[in-house]
């Protein structure tokens, strides 16, 4: 849930995002050093279970804030050999730690005010002085939240925004503990052992939540249908498209990673092919900025029933041996075009014009193609072409 006003965003290559993380994180740090001792202390000194779990829950916080800092400084590294694709999940990573820290502590103070329940005539009484300390605690939690989300959606890094929702869950357990060391003084002395309980559950949702999420990105999980469609729609009104197959997308981190295989006219020239590629790539980059990169893979068809039949097919060197004693018999073939289509091969020979004057050769040439045609199973087609000369047109 965020602020009534959106935080304006800041573009990803602009260079004050690492510093901007780490300051929002310092001041994280300084606030939850000050809270973990306040409570800690206050809560042993009043005899609070819960302020003393919500110590502990400030203590998680400052673990977890040591461990942003950690992914900020090595996810701004570049890209290098062992890391082609950048160091961007060290923060997924780390919001995977994040959770798992949340989770063990909160179970932690689940166990220990679970154990002092079954005994209730044991439990001393709560001072006032926890109270006014869990009411400052849920201040200054409620403001860092507010601070650290502005800051989080503006750089739009999940990393930083987990830790925000993060403050807000303490301050949420500190508003419970509030509440349970307001009832224990009231004489309800079970409510003390019940609001550390409640704090603990809280605590071990929330890391639940921040695994799982760190966890899909882990293991590859795709973008939404909404923004799959979106990727697509601009990829298929993409001048030169014929159409779209396998179209992959995967996080990392606060961008995203899309692959296409995308299909062209399969009688143009791969120079042709390999600039619509770059146009559709230049075009996903830029209607989504989340987008990092795009790979896109040039298809003449739909390869997908094919793939298997494609590994079998025979290259250029197998068909041209197959074609040499005809084309021996000719005069040198300007050039040979080979078309794989459907699971099979279609061959273009182009010839000189002069090939033309000896009649009798001409007509052996293409009895013995098409012999050649009907022996191969994989040669579905073979036209000979004879072309003039050809002049080239250049600038003056």
């Amino acid at each position: 849930m965020s602020t009534a006003k959106a935080a304006p965003e800041i573009p990803f290559d602009d260079p004050g995002r690492h510093a901007l993380t780490q300051r929002c994180t310092w001041i994280s740090v300084v606030v939850n050093m000050l809270l973990t001792a306040a409570q800690v202390v206050a809560g042993i000194v009043a005899n609070s279970q819960a302020l003393v779990a919500d110590g502990l829950h400030s203590l998680s916080d400052l673990v977890c804030d040591f461990l942003v800092l950690f992914a900020a400084h090595h996810s701004k590294d570049p890209a290098d050999e062992s890391h082609p694709y950048g160091h961007a999940r060290i923060e997924t990573a780390a919001s995977f730690g994040l959770g798992a820290i949340l989770a063990a502590t909160g179970g932690a103070i689940i166990w220990g005010a679970g154990v002092k329940l079954q005994d209730l005539d044991s439990l001393p009484p709560v001072a006032p002085l926890a109270l006014w300390t869990a009411l400052v605690a849920l201040v200054a939690k409620e403001g860092l939240f507010r601070y650290m989300l502005h800051v989080g959606e503006s750089l739009r890094s999940p990393m930083l925004i987990a830790n925000a929702w993060h403050a807000r869950s303490d301050a949420a357990s500190s508003l419970v503990v509030a509440v349970g060391i307001g009832g224990n003084l009231m004489g309800f002395v079970f409510a003390d052992s019940v609001a550390a309980v409640i704090v603990g559950f809280m605590i071990v949702r929330m890391g639940v939540v921040f695994s799982w999420e760190a966890l899909q990105e882990l293991i590859d999980t795709g973008l939404s249908v909404e923004e799959v469609d979106s990727i697509r729609q601009v990829i298929i009104d993409t001048q030169g498209v014929g159409s779209l197959h396998e179209l992959r997308t995967r996080r990392m981190a606060h961008r995203s990673l899309v692959d296409a295989h995308v299909c062209v006219n399969p009688r143009i020239s791969v120079s042709e092919g390999h600039r619509i590629a770059e146009a559709t790539r230049k075009r996903v980059l830029d209607s989504h900025p989340t987008v990092s990169d795009v790979l896109v893979h040039v298809d003449v068809e739909d390869d997908e029933d094919h793939d298997s039949k494609s590994q079998n097919m025979p290259d250029r060197s197998e068909l041209m041996a197959f074609l040499a004693p005809v084309l021996a018999t000719l005069p040198k073939p300007q050039r040979v075009v080979l078309h794989y289509l459907k699971g099979r091969v279609e061959a273009e020979v182009f010839l000189p014009c002069e090939a033309l004057a000896d009649a009798a050769l001409v007509s052996t040439a293409e009895r013995e193609f098409a012999e050649r045609l009907r022996e191969h199973p994989l040669l579905s087609a073979l036209s000979i072409n004879y072309r003039q000369r050809v002049v080239p047109v250049r600038r003056g």
